[in-house]
């Protein structure tokens, strides 16, 4: 790898940035903190971000990018980190995206995870689904969760990945790992050849279509635990996804599936701390009852949020009420992060004039 290469990519773990942005005509950029710095270079030219593409792409993925005009993977960067790499054409030249994964798994104290989580692990089956926008954190609580199942217990854990960020090694489990593209078509296929593996546990880095959705529940319901992803915040508007993916005429058989196979949905958004020192994330987490069962069944989907709210001894929480009692009210976030970030922002508004007065 050029010396250049390395010393940028050195200056983004030694930084803790989260993203490095490489844009034809502007300077070498890293998202710090949840903001964008560019570094204090040249702005980089089309040969620039050709040669930096170059240096970190297999020539598998350099002909997808030529083919597709887009790629997507991950590299180790010697033993410090891994990054998550996309690839694109734009306007004629080519930019490159890269996400920092930390080498290190972070335990659920580091990441806020409520301790309720680490019991439904140990359930022989059922459907826990990390939600959130992009960037939000999802694949490294996925990845904190598949980490507790592999200190804590004997199972074998098949993962789905697009690409793999976290490499996990074999510690209680047997972990086997497959990627998108590599050694897996595609998460539909993934899943379905998974269940002949015999796997206690499945991780679906993402539900993206209709396919992949059916077979992460039917796998949650014959007996296997399965962690997915969908680009949702909140759990009514998650339990609403999945069944609108559905034809008109399956959804009632949907709702049923889902009333008995979900164990929990745990939404999240990552926000920036006062004083910009870094970021915190915050939750909405719902476990499954058999008043929320019920719920999902009857189409009382909007109903989700009541029971959640008076579920608090069962380890569930809103996430706007995470925003104000957890992180605002102790500091953590200020005002307008918290407004922004929320589900309802003007009932945190009229609560946060309650409390002033």
């Amino acid at each position: 790898m050029p010396a250049e290469v390395n010393r940028l990519l050195q200056f983004v773990v030694d930084r803790g940035a989260s993203d490095l942005h490489m844009c034809v005509g502007r300077p070498p950029t890293v998202r710090l903190h949840g903001r964008l710095h560019k570094l204090d270079t040249a702005p980089l030219t089309p040969e620039d971000t050709v040669a930096f593409m170059k240096a970190i792409t297999s020539d598998r993925h350099q002909q997808e990018l030529q083919e597709v005009g887009t790629t997507d993977f991950g590299f180790a960067f010697l033993d410090q980190a891994r990054f998550r790499v996309c690839a694109y054409h734009e306007r004629g030249s080519i930019g490159i995206s890269l996400r920092l994964i930390p080498n290190t798994l972070l335990t659920f104290e580091q990441i806020g995870l409520p301790h309720h989580i680490k019991e439904l692990l140990t359930r022989p089956r059922g459907l826990i689904l990390v939600t959130g926008p992009t960037g939000s954190g999802k694949t490294t609580t996925q990845a904190t969760m598949v980490n507790f199942i592999n200190e804590n217990m004997e199972r074998h854990i098949v993962t789905i990945e697009d690409p793999i960020e976290y490499y996990h090694e074999h510690k209680k489990c047997i972990i086997t790992q497959r990627e998108i593209g590599v050694d897996v078509p595609s998460f539909k296929e993934g899943v379905r050849r998974a269940l002949r593996m015999d796997p206690d546990v499945v991780l679906v880095g993402e539900m993206r279509d209709l396919e992949t959705m059916a077979a992460a529940i039917s796998a949650a319901e014959t007996g296997h635990i399965v962690f997915a992803t969908l680009h949702t915040t909140g759990s009514a508007r998650t339990v609403n996804r999945i069944i609108d993916a559905y034809p008109t005429t399956q959804q009632g058989m949907v709702r049923a599936q889902l009333a008995v196979s979900i164990l929990a949905v745990l939404s999240q958004v990552l926000l920036p701390r006062v004083g910009g020192q870094g970021r915190v994330a915050g939750f909405e987490v719902m476990i499954m009852t058999d008043a929320i069962a019920n719920l999902i069944r009857e189409n009382k989907v909007e109903r989700i949020d009541s029971e959640i709210q008076t579920g608090r001894s069962k380890g569930m929480v809103l996430l706007d009420d995470f925003l104000f009692y957890e992180l605002f009210a102790k500091g953590i976030i200020d005002y307008k992060t918290m407004i922004t970030s929320a589900q309802r922002p003007e009932d945190l508004q009229r609560k946060y004039k309650e409390r002033s007065q």
